[in-house]
């Protein structure tokens, strides 16, 4: 397989089902970003991570194939094109910031609206399967305080499902408590090189702390309230 040439395409962007608005934030909801053709090799390809939570990009921990993908999902050609339905001009000039995810625990998803140090947020999901629930699905809001109050329907994080959002003071998303595996590649276009070696660090340590306290990890926040906030 030619992945790099397979992968991802902008074009696929401009499917009549994909959802683009700018109000109350600019974002858009695309399906089918992904080759069926292509599953397999990434399934096989994600990395093994041994505790729930996002953690920065290491080409080391990947396959081939998700290395690819990571590759054309970072592009400024690429980034530029989603920048043009959020509105946001050479989106492709800010240094991305690649966080992969294999499982969460029931303390993520709390609403927020991302920090200020981020320009926009891609997220490209990869799970061949979902329980018939709202646990874990995506979701754009209206408000901080209410997780129901849906600006679009929620994303089911299947493979090839793909949303990216404009982050604004109201650009609140979230979802539901779930725990287990949700295996999603994040990118976030940063305002600048020093924010992304702080996050990059950041994230390094959280990965070692879980590895040594995953059981405490898993405890935090356990029993959260379905309509948690969080600060950014």
């Amino acid at each position: 397989m030619n992945a790099t040439a397979l992968l991802l395409d902008p074009a696929r962007l401009d499917r009549p089902d994909t959802d683009v608005r700018q109000h109350p934030f600019p974002f858009l909801i695309a399906h089918g970003q992904l080759p069926d053709e292509s599953r397999s090799e990434l399934e096989r390809d994600f990395p093994k991570y041994s505790s729930a939570g996002f953690f920065p990009y290491d080409p080391a921990d990947c396959g081939p194939s998700v290395n690819a993908l990571v590759e054309q999902l970072t592009t400024p050609q690429f980034a530029s094109a989603i920048g043009r339905y959020l509105g946001i001009d050479n989106l492709g000039q800010y240094p991305a910031l690649v966080t992969l995810c294999r499982a969460l625990n029931k303390r993520h998803g709390t609403i927020h609206t991302d920090s200020r140090s981020k320009v926009a947020t891609a997220l490209l999901y990869l799970n061949t399967q979902w329980p018939d629930t709202s646990d874990g699905c995506l979701r754009f809001l209206h408000r901080v305080d209410n997780i129901d109050d849906l600006v679009a329907p929620e994303l089911k994080p299947l493979y090839g499902e793909f949303a990216v959002f404009k982050r604004c003071d109201n650009s609140f998303h979230g979802h539901l408590p779930y725990e287990g595996e949700r295996r999603v590649i994040q990118v976030a276009w940063l305002t600048s090189e020093q924010e992304k070696l702080r996050k990059t660090k950041r994230g390094k340590f959280a990965r070692a702390f879980k590895k040594l306290f995953g059981v405490l990890d898993r405890k935090l926040g356990a029993g959260r309230d379905r309509n948690a906030a969080h600060p950014d």
